[in-house]
């Protein structure tokens, strides 16, 4: 029995999924669109804008000299950061809407907020 349709066919499928793996969109691609950082007593940016309805990993940096809290409520979300330190924040998918976070230590800090959208 020929062996030609069964290799055409696993290649068929190999190609299609290394397809849909390049055209499918990251969220958690560490891009700065991901990043929030803590620097000159201030969150950057501001405010964040996320697609709804997709699970997403954003990175918060304290590029300060000052222990900060990154916490959210909305988020249920809670992390000390030393000064230089970075952590990895997973987000489940989102419903539309704002979600404010803030540091928790210094309350003078203007809270911050991820809209997702």
């Amino acid at each position: 029995m020929p062996r030609r349709p069964l290799v055409k066919s696993i290649l068929t499928v190999a190609a299609t999924v290394s397809l849909a793996a390049l055209c499918t969109p990251s969220f958690a691609s560490g891009t700065d669109a991901s990043e929030i950082r803590f620097e000159n007593h201030q969150f950057t940016p501001q405010s964040l804008t996320v697609p709804a309805g997709h699970a997403l990993t954003i990175k918060v940096v304290n590029a300060s000299n000052e222990t900060i809290e990154f916490e959210s409520f909305k988020l249920n979300r809670e992390k000390a950061l030393s000064p230089g330190e970075s952590i990895t924040v997973g987000l489940p998918a989102l419903s539309a809407g704002n979600y404010d976070f803030y540091d928790d230590f210094h309350q003078d800090v203007r809270e911050g907020s991820i809209v997702a959208k």
